[in-house]
Order: structure tokens, then sequence, then C-alpha cells
């Protein structure tokens, strides 16, 4: 799988198992790779506890491999963060379709997203839902939504990166750093504000996904102008 990705023009590095894995992605020295192709069944720590590991402070996209085929390894996997899911044996197109599929929403995201910290963010605007970040406005269903600092940050951050996983660990760090009297509910509360002013169950709000025991999501409407599920 290495040799077919670098024959496809990725700089790939190779683990062979977990602690080498996670000693590398949860290390400061080196950047943050595109892609992390994780296989779950590893030796000394398995797929799905570096996959916890990592979505506690990485939103780093996952492609998950196993050679368990059945519903619930899949809903774990997912559960946990990855992005997305293969079955080995894998064949090689399929995997050069999926890297490159995952790769180019990182990449469309990028161009099209802006967060709290680039130097011209831009204004995101889905059905039913605007948050510009210049004028620190949001309306929803067409109506004006107040939020505090914290709260346009946090909803700002999500609907910048659609889909994209954010633990609660990496969000108090992002936005709150030591800021936040060690409340270790602060991101739920303000999920739960969140959701409110926006108009509650039934409403944009929805677009607000909590992974159990992983963290949360912002999921885009779909073309049809319901909600994505």
């Amino acid at each position: 799988m290495a040799r077919t990705l670098r024959d496809a023009g990725h700089l790939v590095e190779i683990f062979d198992d977990g602690e080498a894995a996670l000693r590398r992605l949860l290390g400061v020295a080196l950047p943050d790779p595109d892609l992390i192709v994780l296989d779950l069944m590893l030796p000394k720590v398995d797929g799905l506890e570096i996959c916890r590991r990592v979505r506690q402070t990485k939103i780093t996209p996952i492609l998950m491999l196993t050679a368990k085929a059945t519903e619930l390894d899949k809903v774990l996997g997912l559960g946990l963060g990855a992005d997305d899911y293969l079955t080995k044996p894998v064949a090689v197109r399929e995997l050069q379709a999926r890297v490159g599929a995952i790769l180019r929403r990182v990449e469309m995201m990028r161009v099209a997203s802006r967060t709290a910290t680039d130097d011209s963010p831009r204004a995101v605007v889905h059905d039913r839902l605007a948050v510009d970040p210049i004028g620190r406005s949001t309306t929803s269903d067409g109506r004006d939504v107040t939020l505090t600092a914290k709260e346009f940050d946090l909803l700002y951050l999500l609907v910048a990166n659609p889909g994209r996983v954010f633990s609660r660990d990496y969000l108090l760090e992002r936005l709150w750093d030591d800021d936040y009297g060690g409340f270790d509910r602060t991101v739920d509360t303000h999920i739960l504000r969140l959701r409110r002013k926006l108009g509650g169950p039934g409403s944009v709000a929805d677009r607000i996904v909590t992974l159990w025991g992983v963290g949360y999501k912002y999921v885009l409407p779909s073309p049809g102008g319901e909600d994505a599920r």
C-alpha cells in the first residue's frame, strides 16, 4: 500500500506498531500528516485506541483498515472519529480513490473555509444558516442570533469545517486555552446554549451532532434542503 501511494506522488511514513505511531502522531517536533491510514489490528496499541487518542487533540483525517467486516466494527471505528473505512484485503484502486477523495476534501476545506486564526476569515453560508466572522453576526432561519464571544467562536469553527470531528479536549485547548476554570463540561454547556439559540430541535441546531465519548461535528444540509443525518 505504501508503494502504491508513493507511486501516486504521496510522501508516506510507515510504522510497524501502535506505540511507534502514537509517538509520531502525538509528538510536537514534526508537522501533522495530511492523512492517517490506520490499521485496526496493530501490536502494542490497537487502531481504535490510536484513533481515540488522536481525536482528543487533532482533526487529521483517518482512513481505517480492518480485516473485520461486521457492522459493529464499522460503527465503532467511525464513532471514534474515523473519516472512512476499508475492509482488507484492500483493492489498490479503491485505496487510491479513497485517499484521493479524502485529500481533495481536506484541500477544499482549506481553500473554502477559514477558522478564527486566519488573516482573512470568510463568511460561511449554508441553507438557513449564515455565520460572518468579520461582523461577528449569525442568522438562523432568517433571524438574527445573539451569541457570546466563545459561543460564536465555537460555532464558526464547527461550520467552517463541516464533517470534521472535534474532541472536547481539542476545543478547550483551541478556544479556551487555560481560561475555562477547570470545568470539564464547559464545551457541553456552550453547545447546549448554541443549539437553543439557533432554534432548538427541528432547526439548523440539529446540524451540530454529538458523537458520544468523542466530541462534536457540524453536518451540512443535503442538496434538497433537508438537513443531513
